[in-house]
């Protein structure tokens, strides 16, 4: 039952890339601005643009495009920059490992301090300690992860000179220095994400701990640290491991932003430049292999619900 579920999902996620792709393509090429303008300059004719456009096959309808670059892309040719003539394929290879370093270390952290909130705010109910976790919870959800970076770089670099600003060492090259790094941005990306896991656990918790089988746990001389790793952790993590899910692709986004802020050279920065270049070849491979990660990831989390709860039927 658990293969035919997966071989099921798996053949969503064939419809589930081609119409994303073609909406995400389509929203692309409707960006203001021209490309063959920005290569040539303000001062190319009108002529010598359209001989531009024609070169690049963008003067084709939409679906003509869309139609040549998925096949190539099929292919594994992604095309190349408009701007520097590197290819799409490899500029993302060399970006995409760093920023699920960031992704990934960013989710670490939401998932253990989110855990580590909730499960003290369920230790003791509507006292201090389960107020301060919700007002932490509340503020990691209000406050714009942009501002937090701005926040970490003043005090952290500006003013206490304890962490660098700017840049990015691979956890391969130097796990210590990755650290010093990635340490700010991955705090301004998993704030929002420890808040969300904080609120759902905490949620959970509480109804899972009311249970009668909790109070039978407690009769058999099970005490309550005993009760919340054995038997409320297990049972109340299958609606996180959605969050958990949704979570992968917010952050993926939030990227562009914080990637940005602290010259990460990542995805997201990539994206960025691409926009502001209108660089359409490698901004369509960079969401591409976005889409094709955050649509990993649910499949991920759909098997995960199984090694969670076997009892969940498909």
């Amino acid at each position: 039952m658990l293969l035919r579920f997966l071989l099921r999902r798996l053949l969503y996620v064939v419809p589930m890339v081609l119409v994303t792709t073609l909406v995400v393509f389509s929203l692309i090429l409707l960006i203001p601005g021209n490309p063959a303008l920005a290569l040539l300059g303000e001062n190319a004719t009108e002529e010598k643009i359209a001989q531009l456009n024609h070169q690049l096959g963008l003067d084709q309808p939409i679906y003509v495009q869309y139609a040549d670059w998925l096949v190539r892309a099929l292919h594994g040719d992604l095309g190349r920059s408009l701007f520097t003539g590197e290819i799409v394929s490899s500029a993302i290879g060399t970006r995409v490992g760093v920023t699920l370093q960031l992704v990934v270390f960013a989710m670490l952290i939401a998932i253990l301090v989110g855990m580590f909130f909730a499960i003290i705010s369920v230790i003791r109910p509507n006292s201090w300690l389960d107020y301060i976790a919700r007002l932490i919870a509340m503020l990691g959800t209000a406050v714009p992860n942009f501002w937090l970076a701005m926040l970490l770089v003043f005090l952290f670099s500006v003013k206490m000179k304890w962490l660098p600003a700017t840049g990015f060492v691979s956890i391969t090259e130097n796990p210590g220095k990755f650290l010093e790094n990635a340490v700010m941005p991955a705090i301004s990306l998993g704030a929002f994400g420890a808040a969300q896991i904080t609120r759902q656990l905490r949620s959970s918790l509480l109804e899972v701990l009311d249970a009668d089988y909790i109070r039978t746990a407690y009769a058999k001389g099970l005490g309550l640290w005993g009760v919340i790793w054995k038997h409320g952790l297990r049972n109340s993590f299958v609606p996180v491991v959605t969050t958990i899910g949704l979570l992968f692709g917010s952050l993926l986004g939030a990227t562009v932003v914080v990637e940005t802020l602290f010259a990460i050279p990542g995805m997201g920065q990539l994206a960025v430049s691409s926009i502001l270049q209108r660089d359409f070849p490698m901004l369509q491979g960079v969401v591409l292999v976005m889409v094709i990660l955050v649509l990993a990831i649910n499949f991920i989390t759909d098997v995960i619900y199984a090694i969670v709860d076997p009892r969940i039927e498909y």
